[in-house]
């Protein structure tokens, strides 16, 4: 397989993802956490897990390299002295224990786990009270209590990041760099630690371009991240991306000593709304020429391109007018693109599975696709246009909000003659 990385388009043939196989995270999500930990319903954690290992069987059987975030986080940590220990200590500052006792209960149970594998997925699980001697640590105080938010009676000291199996969203491979992106909401900040580590000392991935660092103060995420071809990136300006984020990594993507090879970024403003979480959830490329698009979006959107200044540094930005067809049309060089609407003309179908991620593809080569079994309406609709469809059994997983793009990180494609 192809060292580094490389993904210069959404549809060049997919050798090598990086993906995050549910666990015990799911079983820390309750009735009482679910809004805070984004999710909308607590899905079964064995049949969603039953449904995720036939996702990466079905990527192996198409010639793809399934990586794990969980064993590459801990590849970088054992190949580097003191790495382990340093991402415990970001991590406890990042994970909403404030008092020193608990930081130091919540310590000595990270420490005490020898394998590095079982370390990472601990720090995704989440740690409960239960798990834990407070009576050995140093007596309660007054600051435990208050800076914590919680006390000896809580249930769980550590939240769970139970959002982790959407790799797509914390980190972006964009041409042969990445993107760590500042995530909106702050139970997935620390998901980006992960990202961070792997990054910075795994043997293969050290030292790669970067275009966008979690510590800058404008939130950017994945699932608005398109590559759509190797001049041209396509961002959503929406509920989770912001303006000023996109300035920022447009200006390095487009002047970067790096040479990303992008010369066009494109900004798309969708509605900022849930169920249009981020532009993948309404707009995927499934072909050379073809996108699904939840028809939502269509006659709504403005587009922008940003493109390089006269000045070293500067960038131009110009609304474009016209529809989204013939925007993405110019945008990659095309005579035409054909948009296929998620639902088709049925007001209801589409809504029903657009909640569902039905516009929420994985191509695994030109024309031939991931997509959710559930919808039914949408997927009978791809195939009548000729596309190649690889149906995923989706009752548990889709309760994440969040289908076969979101669920998957590209690492390496090829590029497209």
């Amino acid at each position: 397989m192809p060292q580094g990385l490389n993904v210069r388009s959404e549809i060049g043939t997919l050798r090598k993802v990086m993906l995050h196989r549910p666990g015990g995270e799911l079983l820390n999500l309750s009735p009482d956490n679910l809004a805070p930990l984004l999710f909308d319903d607590i899905p079964f954690l064995e049949v969603a897990q039953a449904e995720h290992d036939r996702f990466a069987q079905m990527l192996r059987d198409e010639g793809v390299e399934v990586l794990y975030l969980d064993r590459l986080v801990a590849e970088a940590l054992d190949a580097h002295e003191g790495a382990r220990a340093e991402l415990t200590e970001e991590f406890l500052s990042e994970c909403g224990v404030g008092g020193a006792r608990f930081r130091d209960a919540v310590r000595k149970r990270l420490d005490d786990i020898k394998d590095t594998v079982s370390f990472v997925d601990k720090i995704i699980e989440g740690v409960r009270a239960d798990e834990v001697d407070l009576r050995a640590s140093r007596s309660m105080s007054l600051a435990d209590v208050m800076l914590t938010g919680k006390n000896i009676d809580s249930e769980i000291l550590v939240d769970p990041i139970p959002n982790a199996y959407f790799t797509r969203d914390t980190f972006s491979v964009i041409g042969g760099g990445v993107s760590i992106n500042h995530m909106r909401f702050e139970t997935r900040r620390r998901e980006t630690l992960l990202g961070t580590y792997l990054f910075r000392y795994h043997p293969e991935y050290a030292g790669v371009p970067l275009w966008y660092d979690r510590d800058l103060p404008y939130h950017i995420e994945g699932g608005d991240i398109l590559v759509l071809g190797p001049t041209v990136i396509g961002i959503g300006i929406s509920e989770r991306t912001q303006p000023a984020a996109i300035d920022c990594i447009a200006r390095q993507l487009l002047w970067s000593e790096s040479r990303s090879g992008v010369e066009h970024v494109f900004a798309f403003s969708i509605p900022h709304k849930r169920s249009f979480m981020h532009l993948d959830t309404v707009c995927t490329q499934v072909d050379v020429d073809t996108f699904t698009v939840h028809p939502g979006i269509l006659g709504t959107l403005r587009v922008f391109e940003l493109t390089r200044g006269r000045g070293e540094g500067d960038v131009t930005i110009r609304q474009l007018d016209g529809s989204l067809d013939a925007i993405l049309a110019k945008a990659l060089g095309l005579p035409a693109v054909r948009l296929i609407k998620c639902g088709g003309d049925d007001p209801i179908a589409s809504a029903r599975e657009q909640w569902n991620d039905g516009s929420n593809t994985l191509a695994v080569r030109p024309g031939r696709v991931f997509v959710y079994q559930r919808n039914a309406v949408t997927n009978g609709i791809l195939e009548k246009a000729g596309l190649e469809l690889l149906e995923i059994p989706s009752a548990e997983l889709s309760r994440g909000r969040g289908g076969p793009h979101c669920m998957s990180m590209a690492f390496w494609r090829d590029d497209i003659a």
